[in-house]
């Protein structure tokens, strides 16, 4: 490889701890701009990859949800043998999703969902997201047209088996957010061209949070941390943080 891939990142700053997740098929570059920007504000940030993430597609296809869960549960036990007493979670597409997962499982001063799924759509259209991985992966990797496509079909004879697991994943946790209280943000791009945007209102509807707000960004794709509001969705996590009981 001639270029360098994003890497995890832990930039510790302040008392006040928010874990950062990243969506399928994406890594801690869909959230580095946020990581930098709170950093600057004082907030201590951590973004795990998930694993078969940031790597070979060939790695991905043979992952499922329960290995990246358990990736998010390392990355939030880390920051608490680091110190941190009091963690914040946020997360863009399926890391929306684990960051409601996280809510349900451990003690979060608050949630952020980012352009977060709960409907999915069939698999068959969940893996050609994986086939456009795996084709920009390898066009990285400065691969010539016949290999990439060579390979890429190999990709496409395997199949990816755990897309349904994935599907069942958003399902369950769909089904259980009405035992969120946590203080809850939700973030939609209008121009969400990957998932159902009707989602947002499902998880405003459904969580139990007594202080929960949503806001819709309109000139915004689906992957809203790098799209051009970038800026304005910084600040308005940074004032959903702030408004916090954090203890310092």
């Amino acid at each position: 490889m001639n270029k360098s891939l994003s890497q995890p990142f832990f930039f510790q700053a302040g008392s006040r701890a928010v874990l950062l997740l990243h969506g399928f098929t994406g890594s801690s570059a869909d959230v580095r701009m946020l990581g930098r920007f709170l950093e600057k504000k004082g907030y201590t940030t951590l973004a795990p990859h998930y694993k078969g993430h940031g790597v070979e597609p060939e790695e991905l296809i043979i992952t499922s949800p329960a290995d990246w869960w358990q990736d998010v549960v390392v990355a939030y036990q880390q920051l608490q043998e680091a110190g941190y007493q009091e963690i914040a979670v946020a997360g863009l597409s399926l890391g929306g999703v684990m960051a409601l997962n996280v809510a349900l499982n451990h003690p979060v001063k608050g949630i952020i969902t980012m352009c977060a799924p709960m409907t999915m759509r069939t698999t068959d259209v969940m893996f050609e997201g994986v086939l456009k991985y795996a084709k920009d992966y390898k066009k990285f990797e400065g691969k010539n047209e016949a290999q990439i496509d060579a390979e890429v079909s190999l990709i496409a004879e395997k199949g990816m088996p755990s897309l349904q697991d994935l599907r069942d994943f958003i399902a369950q946790t769909r089904k259980e957010i009405d035992m969120i209280y946590a203080p809850i943000f939700i973030v939609q791009a209008t121009n969400d061209e990957v998932i159902e945007t009707e989602s947002a209102n499902i998880i405003y509807n459904q969580t139990e949070s007594l202080e929960k707000h949503i806001k819709w960004y309109e000139n915004s794709k689906h992957v809203i941390t790098l799209d051009q509001e970038k800026d304005q969705l910084h600040e308005d996590i940074y004032g959903f943080l702030e408004s916090l009981n954090w203890a310092d």
